[in-house]
């Protein structure tokens, strides 16, 4: 019996990024939504119910700060793990991120193939 495949929220406002990651997940079975901006993401996010949020900090309209922390805020949806991906490198940055409940924090620019890795051990868990 084959398990369902999981769902994965990208929500980053650069079109080329969201468009190259979305095609790597996909490429490796995962269903994938994709969000332009904070808003957008906890839309899809109350909608979809996905198994893990791939999430940029600088964005339009609300960041990711204020995405992860309504998503932890959530009684179900607090265990959603979330990896951001972010341009933000400083690791005052990063305290934050795994202060608000990042389960993992990766700087762009990323390599593709350890973020798949990243990704398949989280899910798994």
């Amino acid at each position: 019996m084959n398990a369902k495949p999981k769902k994965i929220l990208v929500i980053e406002d650069e079109s080329d990024a969201r468009r190259m990651l979305s095609l790597a997940l996909k490429s490796s079975g995962y269903v994938v939504f994709g969000a332009e901006n904070g808003e957008e993401g906890l839309k899809i996010f109350k909608e979809e119910k996905p198994d893990l949020v791939i999430l940029d900090v600088v964005m339009p309209i609300m960041d990711g700060w204020e995405v992860l922390k309504r998503i932890k805020a959530g009684f179900k949806s607090k265990r959603v793990p979330v990896i951001m991906v972010t341009g933000k490198t400083e690791d005052a940055d990063k305290v934050k991120g795994y202060t608000y409940g990042a389960d993992f924090y990766v700087t762009k620019p990323y390599n593709i193939q350890k973020l798949l890795l990243a990704i398949r051990d989280i899910i798994s868990k």
